[in-house]
């Protein structure tokens, strides 16, 4: 057992106060965070109780919130999404969830997922394994792309969404091509949770926000996922995108991905991929 696997026993508590709100008040007044993109009443009061909640339990670690940012400097911190799936949930969708994870620098450590109703919660630390219910979990054995069920993060919106959603465009049709199905079920924790459950072959998200990456990431290693840059280089808090891949279809993943981003680079031009706004330091923001 890790270090990092004492720390959950406050990650469940903290995620189980979190869905027991979701399951039991409404969303509440929504705000606008932007371009089609909205925060729930409840997003914001799920994330002031477990920031309040966590800062008694482990006052030595950090925190950061995706609706109210980051208090603390520690190298160790929490990391949570209230509500991931927001919009799913203001239509009574149940695919959204909590999900805390708990990062040593830019590495994801442990975390906790929980879909408030779908009565399943994913745990797993660094070293530890990851379970489901408490029952260990490991991804699935699929080792054909033709039978490869593939989840697929949302399109992008706001600020040059069209120019951002030319790769994720691109990426579709290379997987329409070759896969089973792929699906979209607009929570990057629940898609993360079910590849590590073996229900999903590949989880690709064309982002990195540390709320949604933090507690996924790790579920999923620990499961036995392959998780990854759209270079191939291990995947970390500065990735560009998320590709986390049972390991028996990782090349063929990251060689759809590379190929979508070939036809993307080589059909736009050359400044619409250099500007700064489509970026994170050194590599495209997609």
């Amino acid at each position: 057992m890790s270090d990092y696997a004492e720390y959950l026993a406050v990650a469940v508590e903290a995620v189980r106060r979190a869905a027991n709100a979701m399951r039991h008040q409404p969303p509440g007044a929504l705000t606008s965070k932007g371009d089609r993109d909205v925060a729930s009443e409840l997003d914001y009061a799920i994330e002031r109780d477990v920031r309040a909640f966590l800062s008694t339990e482990t006052p030595d670690i950090g925190f950061l919130g995706e609706e109210e940012g980051r208090t603390g400097s520690a190298s160790l911190h929490w990391i949570l999404d209230p509500i991931d799936g927001t919009s799913n949930y203001v239509r009574g969708l149940p695919l959204c969830a909590v999900s805390l994870g708990l990062a040593h620098g830019d590495e994801s450590v442990a975390g906790a997922i929980e879909l408030p109703f779908l009565s399943v919660r994913y745990t797993a630390a660094q070293g530890s394994g990851a379970h489901a219910n408490g029952k260990r979990i490991t991804v699935s054995d699929t080792a054909s792309v033709s039978q490869a069920l593939v989840a697929v993060g949302d399109y992008a919106v706001g600020p040059a969404a069209e120019d951002r959603n030319r790769l994720r465009l691109a990426l579709t049709a290379q997987l329409a091509a070759e896969v089973q199905r792929i699906r979209m079920t607009g929570s990057a924790a629940l898609d993360l949770a079910w590849l590590a459950e073996g229900k999903l072959d590949a989880a690709l998200t064309l982002s990195n926000h540390p709320w949604d990456m933090a507690a996924g990431v790790v579920i999923a290693r620990e499961a036995g996922a392959v998780v990854i840059d759209g270079d191939g280089s291990q995947h970390d808090a500065g990735s560009a995108v998320t590709l986390a891949v049972t390991p028996a279809l990782t090349d063929a993943v990251l060689a759809a991905y590379q190929k979508a981003l070939t036809i993307v680079e080589d059909t736009d031009s050359p400044r619409s991929w250099s500007d700064p706004q489509y970026q994170r330091p050194g590599k495209p923001d997609c």
